[in-house]
């Protein structure tokens, strides 16, 4: 019997799928300083992360029968993945599962930025009694987001659920993606009707110079270097609002908070930051920082989604 574990937890719908298939699945989360030894230990054959464990070189070069690096979700800087495929491991993610949730979670974010509730939370129960006038008056510029335009930058799943989400909230929609696709057709099911929508690839430039809403969907840069540093922001509109939910480092944190501090950043709603499991403080106490803490996939919908994907992969490359 093949065992599998599942160091950062996996749903009990992919949990029992394997067991069904004849897998044995442990969810003890081992630490990561002791992870080489405890895979050996336990015989695993198998090993699924999400964001909080890494599995590097090093990991792999000392388990010597394991067989699978499964990662729950979409970004995979966090494991080795060349250095895997090249040694012969299946290295597997479930990069659609999360899609809608994390595409929510940003959608959310825009709302809140857009009519300042997000301090309204924060103030309500403490100023709320003596000074609601005052509150009232500071939150009475809101804006509606019909009409406004959002930039996407990265338009694989996440992005392209994004921007259904705000298509059907009216709002103007630009998306910037590698590769040479010039146009891009989403299926909006609207209703119990479909509606086709296309939308034209726009260049990085004219994204971030134009939109008033900027959500970014791309992986960890190579090079360890932000997407968008000081020079990217100066260029942005005054007032403009950033959502992160891909990978902390995308935005430059140092810049981003000078940004704020001046005032030509309206707002930013960060679900990832440097330094994960231990942010900033400086950017979490801004009081102009919506902050998560890395919940883009953290559904009951999406985590039954990725452990089912999971577990369908592993019966299929392992037997």
């Amino acid at each position: 019997m093949m065992k599998i574990l599942a160091n950062d937890g996996i749903s009990a719908a992919g949990k029992s799928k394997l067991e069904g298939a004849g897998y044995t699945v442990d969810t003890e989360t081992i630490a990561q300083e002791n992870l080489s030894q405890g895979i050996n230990d336990g015989g695993y054959v198998g090993v699924l992360v999400r964001s909080a464990t890494k599995v590097r070189q090093e990991h792999m070069d000392a388990c010597p029968n394991l067989k699978l690096i499964g990662r729950g979700g979409v970004g995979m800087d966090n494991i080795d993945v060349q250095y895997g495929r090249d040694k012969g491991l299946h290295v597997i993610n479930t990069p659609a599962a999360s899609s809608q949730s994390v595409a929510e979670l940003a959608m959310g974010s825009l709302f809140s930025m857009s009519r300042f509730t997000y301090d309204g939370y924060r103030n309500m129960p403490s100023k709320g009694e003596k000074d609601f006038k005052g509150l009232k008056k500071s939150y009475s510029k809101g804006t509606e987001l019909r009409g406004k335009t959002i930039a996407i930058i990265g338009f694989g799943g996440i992005g392209q659920a994004l921007a259904k989400y705000a298509l059907g909230c009216g709002m103007n929609v630009m998306y910037n993606s590698r590769g040479d696709k010039s146009a891009t057709t989403l299926s909006l099911d609207i209703g119990g009707n479909s509606v086709d929508v296309t939308l034209n690839r726009s260049s990085f430039e004219d994204c971030i110079s134009t939109a008033d809403y900027i959500s970014f969907h791309v992986p960890k840069q190579a090079d360890g270097i932000a997407v968008v540093g000081a020079a990217e922001l100066a260029k942005m509109k005054q007032g403009v609002c950033l959502v992160n939910t891909s990978r902390g480092g995308t935005i430059d944190e140092n810049a981003l908070l000078a940004s704020l501090d001046s005032g030509h950043l309206k707002a930013a709603a960060l679900d990832v930051f440097v330094g994960e499991p231990e942010p900033r403080a400086d950017v979490l106490a801004h009081p102009r920082v919506l902050s998560t803490p890395h919940i883009g996939g953290s559904t009951i919908e999406a985590q039954d989604r990725i452990g089912v994907e999971l577990a369908d992969q592993i019966i299929e490359l392992l037997g």
